[in-house]
């Protein structure tokens, strides 16, 4: 699992990603979570609100900052895959 948190490094950009790899560890998923600040790197992954956070790949969140309860949906979503 990747997941990417997009945004100027702002205080809710840094609790999105806080709460991104809180998560991984607290249910032992393998996984990264990367922060891109850069504002080509947001306009060409079509990130229009800050911040954005994506797994795999796919928004998940845009526009406020990442809760736990997203990335439960999102696991649920996908069968608990990983």
């Amino acid at each position: 699992m990747k997941i990417e948190v997009f945004g100027p490094g702002c205080a809710k950009c840094n609790q999105s990603k806080a709460t991104a790899e809180a998560f991984l560890a607290s249910h032992q998923i393998a996984g990264e979570v990367v922060k891109h600040t850069d504002l080509a790197t947001m306009t060409a992954r079509g990130v229009l609100r800050t911040p954005t956070t994506m797994i795999d790949g796919q928004p998940v969140v845009e526009g406020r900052v990442l809760r736990e309860t997203d990335l439960e949906k999102w696991l649920a979503a996908h069968g608990g895959r990983a």
